[in-house]
């Protein structure tokens, strides 16, 4: 009876330590809608653009399912019903391309999946269309608190970013009116110079004007 129930705890052990994960690394998104604006702005855009975006991971070090996915990246682009991250209505329903790094093994296809998955906040749980691309994502002089960073998926989306300078505020009121569409460790607002895709499943491209849409910052997440 005694070692049937520490056989039973071993198990449970070893299952949670599989289907747990410990990663951390970069991230950047970009979206249609400012999310370090003012009031009058923010209002003036809200339920009218910001319902599109891309944003992506890059995992420096990292287990997730107990697969191990040093090194790998993986890209998001959705479609919203409104505006992401509205305090006031939802952005369901909402449509996912998901592109993943097409150096991973089929194991860690599926690991990144549930990664980009959970950490999404849900914006990837209706996903259309699965991707392979090579992805890239590097900051200005390597360095990684950098607000200029660019993230490149393939031929299908593009992002890149610069720091905020003093002519980016036009009301000199602005705040960050939207979060991050994930859980960072470390996030700061920046400018963006492209948020761009051309895939299909969406129903759309877009590329888009510069403007204050974008985030880029640092995750470690542990489950």
């Amino acid at each position: 009876m005694k070692n049937s129930l520490l056989a039973g705890v071993s198990f449970f052990a070893v299952a949670a330590l599989a289907w747990g994960g410990s990663v951390r690394g970069e991230y950047v998104e970009a979206r249609t809608a400012d999310v370090y604006t003012g009031a009058c702005f923010a209002n003036g855009e809200v339920n009218l653009v910001g319902d599109l975006a891309v944003f992506g991971w890059r995992i420096d070090k990292g287990v997730w399912q107990g697969v191990n996915l040093d090194g790998l990246s993986v890209v998001g682009a959705v479609k919203a019903g409104a505006t992401l991250g509205d305090r006031y209505h939802t952005a369901f329903p909402v449509r996912s391309i998901l592109i993943v790094d097409q150096r991973a093994s089929a194991e860690q296809r599926l690991a990144l999946k549930s990664f980009a998955q959970r950490m999404s906040n849900d914006l990837l749980q209706d996903i259309v269309r699965v991707e392979y691309q090579p992805i890239s994502l590097t900051f200005e002089g390597g360095n990684l608190h950098s607000a200029a960073a660019t993230l490149v998926a393939g031929t299908l989306a593009k992002i890149q970013t610069r720091a905020l300078e003093g002519g980016d505020h036009i009301c000199h009121n602005e705040e960050v009116w939207y979060p991050p569409l994930t859980e960072l460790d470390h996030a700061m607002p920046a400018f963006t110079l492209a948020n761009e895709y051309h895939g299909e499943g969406l129903n759309t491209t877009w590329s888009t004007p510069p403007n204050r849409s974008s985030f880029v910052g640092s995750f470690q997440y542990r489950d």
